[in-house]
C-alpha cells in the first residue's frame, strides 16, 4: 500500500499540470453535467414495513381524487379585541381572506372556509378559527410566488386588524442555513491553519481541495439526480461529511510533506513519503467513512440510504483528491508551503550574503532549540501518570453520558420553531384555542373486507362504528365522522389526541389505538390502520431506535476489521472502538441534558426543550466516527510506524503526539469551529446539530485521542501491538507505516545538502 501510494504521489508531483488540468475537466465536467441535468425530483419519504406508510399507500390507491402529497397551509384567524370570529365585521374581513386565498396562486387547489362547518373550524369561545389551503404540488414545489402570494394575504387581513398565522409544509421555511456563524466557523478554520503551518499557502491547500472535491461530488450527486431518485436534501450530508474530511485529509498530507522535508528530502521525495504514509492512513480513514455511510442502508428507510451512499461517494472523491491533486499541488509551491521563517533553508536559487547570514541565524537557533513541543510533553505526562488520565477521562466522559438513558427521540414540527416564527404562532394559536392535539391528529382508515360493491355504506357503517369504540381510548380528545370513498370499500376518521403531537403520552395513544383496532378488525370484518402525521413521526422514530443498535454493530464491526488489518493488532482497534463509543454516548447525554432536559437553555436560546430528533443519534455517528477514525488512524500510525522502526512502546507513543498531535488537534478545532456555527441558528434542531457535532469532536479527539488512548498504549506496553501468529497470517498485509519505503528511498539528508526539485 505504501509503495504504491508513494509512488502514486511522486508521478502526481512531477506531472502537476497534467493532474491539475485532469481535476479541472473533472469538476468542470461535473458543474456542467449537473447545470444540464433535468430537476431533481422532489422529496419523497417512505418507510417500507411500518403501519403508517401502509395506510399512506392504501389512501393513495383508495383516494385517488384526494392530493395525498400535494401540500398545505393553515391559516389561523383570531378575532381582534377578544371579539367572536362570527362579528358581521369580523366575518366579512376572513371570507375576503379566504377569497383572496382561493385566487393567491394557481397551485392552490381550494380553501376550506372555516364558516361552513363551524362545528369543526371555529373555537369553542367563538374568537378563532382556522381555514385550511390545499395545494396541489408537494411542499417541495411550491414555488416562491405562491409563498409571497399567501404572506400578502396574510398581511392584507393584520392590517384590517385580524390576528393571523400560517402553519403547515406550504408555508415558506423562515430559518435558513448558513448564516453568520458558519462563515465565523470558517474563518476560525483559515486562522488554525495558517496558525499550524505559518504559511498561507500551506492553510489555504486543504480549503481549497476540500471544496474541489465537494464540488464534484455534490455536482455528481445533482447530475445523477433524477436517474436514481436523489432529491436536492440528498447532498446534505456529503457536503457536510465531504468538507469534514477533505480538510483532514489534505491536512494530514501537507504536514507530512512539510516534515518530511524538515528532515532533509528532496521535495519529490518527501511528496512520496507524504502519500505512502499520510495517504495510507488517509485510504483506510476514507474507507472506515465510507463503511460508516453505507451502513444507513440497514436502516431500511430509503431517503436515508440514498443519503448515506451519496455522501459515501463524496467521501471517495475526498480521497482520491488527497493522494493525487494535494501532491500535484505541493509541486507547484514546495518552497511556500513551508514555514515562512524557515524558508530559506529550502531555496533553490542562490542566496545572497545576507539570505545567507539569515538561514545560518535560523539554523543556529535550530540547533540551541532543545525545548519539546506541546504533543510531546503532553505524551511524556500521560506516560508518568496514565491511570490517573484514564479515570479523570472515563468516569468525566461515562458521567456525562448518564442524561443519554433518558433519552427520547421525535421529529421536528412546528411547536419546535423559533416563537418568532409565523408558523409557531400559528401552532400555539391552534393549541390554545382548540387543544394542544389539535395540532398533530392521528388519521384511521378502514378497508371493509366485503366484496359487494354496491354497498356503499359499508365502509361509512364500520368506520363509525370503529370511530365510537375509538372514542373511548383514554387519551381521545374527539373522533370525526367517517368519510366513504366512492367505492365505498374505504373509509377514514381523524382522531384527535388530548395532547400535543411530541409528548410521550400521544405516542402510548397511537400503541393504544392499534392494539385497540387489532380486536375490533375480527368484529367488523374490516382492516384498520393508524396513520397521519403524527403516527409515522413515530414510527419512524422507533424504526430508526430499532436500527441504532444493529448500525452501531456492523459499523463498528467492520472498522474494527479494518483496524485490525492496519495496525496488526487485536487491542488496538477494540480500544479505539470503545474510545468512540464512550465518546458518542457522552455526547448524547449533553444533548439530553440541554435540548432535552432544557439545562442552559437560556444559554443557547432553546425556547422549547423537548424530544431529540430521531435522525441526529444516526448522523451523528456517521459523521463522528469519521472524524474519530481520522483521528486514530493517524495519531496510532504514527506511533506504529515509530514502534515499527525500533523505537520503544513509549517512545512510540512520544513520536505520536510528537508528529501528529498539533496537526490532529488543529483538525479537531476545525471541525468544532465549523459545527459550532450552527448553533447560532434559529431553529432548535439545527442549533441542535451543531452543538451534538462540535461536543462529540471534542469528547472524542481531545479527551479520547489524545488522553485515553496514549494512557492505555503507557498500560499496556508492547500487549498493544499482539496479534496471534494465525491471525497475523490471515489478514493481508498493508504497509501502511511505510517500511518498505525505508528500504526502497535514500536516507534523509540535512537541510543543507537537500536540493530543490521543480
Amino acid at each position: 500500500m505504501a509503495t504504491f501510494l508513494s509512488k502514486l504521489g511522486r508521478l502526481a508531483f512531477r506531472r502537476k499540470g497534467v493532474t491539475l488540468l485532469l481535476w479541472l475537466l473533472a469538476f468542470v465536467g461535473m458543474g456542467v453535467a449537473a447545470s444540464s441535468a433535468p430537476t431533481p425530483p422532489a422529496d419523497t419519504f417512505s418507510m417500507p414495513g411500518t403501519e403508517s406508510q401502509e395506510a399512506f399507500d392504501l389512501l393513495t390507491e383508495k383516494f385517488p381524487d384526494a392530493s395525498v402529497d400535494g401540500a398545505t397551509a393553515r391559516v389561523v384567524v383570531r378575532a381582534p379585541g377578544g371579539t367572536k370570529i362570527t362579528t358581521p365585521s369580523t366575518r366579512t374581513e376572513v371570507e375576503r381572506l379566504v377569497a383572496g386565498l382561493g385566487t393567491s396562486s394557481p397551485q392552490v387547489v381550494g380553501v376550506a372556509d372555516p364558516y361552513r362547518s363551524p362545528a369543526v373550524s371555529i373555537s369553542e369561545d367563538g374568537t378563532t378559527a382556522y381555514l385550511v389551503v390545499t395545494y396541489k404540488v408537494p411542499a417541495a414545489e411550491v414555488d416562491d410566488k405562491a409563498h409571497d402570494a399567501l404572506d400578502a394575504a396574510t398581511e392584507r387581513a393584520r392590517e384590517a386588524g385580524l390576528t393571523v398565522e400560517a402553519g403547515g409544509d406550504a408555508v415558506k421555511i423562515e430559518q435558513a442555513m448558513g448564516g453568520t456563524g458558519e462563515q465565523i466557523g470558517i474563518l476560525v478554520s483559515a486562522f488554525v491553519l495558517v496558525l499550524t503551518f505559518g504559511s498561507m499557502i500551506a492553510a489555504g491547500m486543504p480549503l481549497i481541495t476540500a471544496l474541489i472535491g465537494v464540488g464534484i461530488g455534490i455536482s455528481g450527486i445533482t447530475a445523477l439526480g433524477s436517474t436514481f431518485g436523489l432529491s436536492g436534501t440528498t447532498s446534505t450530508l456529503a457536503m457536510m461529511i465531504g468538507l469534514a474530511v477533505g480538510i483532514d485529509y489534505a491536512l494530514f498530507i501537507v504536514s507530512r510533506f512539510r516534515a518530511e522535508r524538515a528532515e532533509g528530502r528532496t521535495p519529490e521525495e518527501a511528496a512520496g513519503r507524504a502519500v505512502g504514509t499520510a495517504g495510507s492512513a488517509v485510504v483506510f480513514a476514507g474507507l472506515t467513512v465510507i463503511v460508516a455511510l453505507a451502513g444507513l442502508a440497514v436502516v431500511n428507510i430509503p431517503m436515508l440510504t440514498k443519503m448515506g451512499l451519496a455522501a459515501a461517494g463524496t467521501v471517495a472523491v475526498a480521497v482520491l483528491v488527497a493522494i493525487t491533486l494535494v501532491p500535484a499541488l505541493l509541486g507547484l509551491a514546495p518552497v511556500k508551503v513551508m514555514a515562512r521563517k524557515g524558508r530559506l533553508r529550502y531555496a533553490v536559487k542562490p542566496l545572497s550574503d545576507r539570505q545567507r547570514r539569515r538561514a545560518a541565524k535560523h539554523e543556529a537557533k535550530l540547533a540551541r532549540k532543545t525545548k519539546p513541543n506541546l504533543g510531546t510533553r503532553w505524551a511524556r505526562y500521560v506516560l508518568r501518570h496514565p491511570v490517573v488520565v484514564l479515570l479523570v477521562g472515563v468516569i468525566g466522559l461515562g458521567t456525562i453520558a448518564v442524561p443519554a438513558a433518558s433519552l427520547e427521540l421525535g421529529l421536528p414540527g412546528e411547536g419546535q420553531m423559533s416563537t418568532e416564527t409565523t408558523q409557531r404562532k400559528a401552532y400555539d394559536l391552534l393549541s390554545d384555542s382548540f387543544g394542544p392535539g389539535f395540532n398533530g391528529p392521528l388519521m384511521v382508515t378502514v378497508q371493509t373486507r366485503s366484496t359487494d360493491s354496491t354497498k356503499a355504506a359499508d365502509a361509512r357503517t364500520a368506520g363509525d362504528e370503529i370511530g365510537k369504540a375509538l372514542a373511548k381510548t383514554p387519551g381521545v380528545a374527539s373522533v370525526s365522522p367517517a368519510t366513504a370513498n366512492k367505492a365505498g370499500d374505504t373509509a377514514i376518521l381523524t382522531v384527535v389526541p388530548t395532547t400535543g403531537p411530541t409528548e410521550k403520552k400521544t405516542e402510548e395513544l397511537v400503541h393504544a389505538l392499534r392494539d385497540t383496532a387489532d380486536g375490533l378488525e375480527r368484529s367488523t370484518a374490516s382492516r384498520i390502520l393508524v396513520t397521519g402525521q403524527t403516527a409515522m413521526f413515530i414510527d419512524f422514530s422507533q424504526t430508526l431506535d430499532d436500527a441504532l443498535l444493529p448500525y452501531l454493530a456492523l459499523v463498528v464491526g467492520l472498522a474494527f476489521l479494518l483496524l485490525m488489518v492496519v495496525f496488526r493488532s487485536v487491542l488496538v482497534p477494540l480500544k479505539a472502538a470503545l474510545g468512540f463509543l464512550l465518546s458518542v454516548a457522552a455526547a448524547l447525554g449533553a444533548v439530553v441534558a440541554v435540548f432535552q432536559w432544557g439545562w442552559l437553555a437560556d444559554v443557547f436560546g432553546i425556547d422549547a426543550p423537548g424530544p431529540i430528533m430521531s435522525t441526529m443519534p444516526i448522523f451523528m455517528i456517521g459523521v463522528v466516527f469519521g472524524l474519530a477514525m481520522d483521528y486514530e488512524v493517524f495519531l496510532v500510525s504514527r506511533m506504529r510506524e515509530s514502534y515499527a522502526h525500533g523505537a520503544r512502546p513509549g517512545e512510540a507513543v512520544v513520536d505520536g503526539f510528537r508528529y501528529g498531535g498539533r496537526v490532529v488537534g488543529a483538525a479537531a478545532v476545525i471541525m468544532m469551529s465549523v459545527f459550532s456555527g450552527f448553533i447560532v441558528e434559529d431553529n432548535d434542531f439545527v442549533k441542535m446539530i451543531g452543538f451534538a457535532l462540535a461536543i462529540a469532536v471534542l469528547f472524542d479527539a481531545f479527551v479520547v485521542r489524545m488522553a485515553i488512548v496514549p494512557a492505555l498504549f503507557a498500560l499496556l506496553g508492547r500487549s498493544a501491538w499482539w496479534l496471534p501468529k494465525w491471525l497475523d497470517r490471515i489478514l493481508p498485509r498493508v504497509d501502511v507505516e511505510g517500511e518498505k519505503l525505508a528500504e526502497t528511498q535514500s536516507a534523509p539528508r540535512s537541510p543543507r545538502e537537500s536540493t530543490l526539485v521543480g
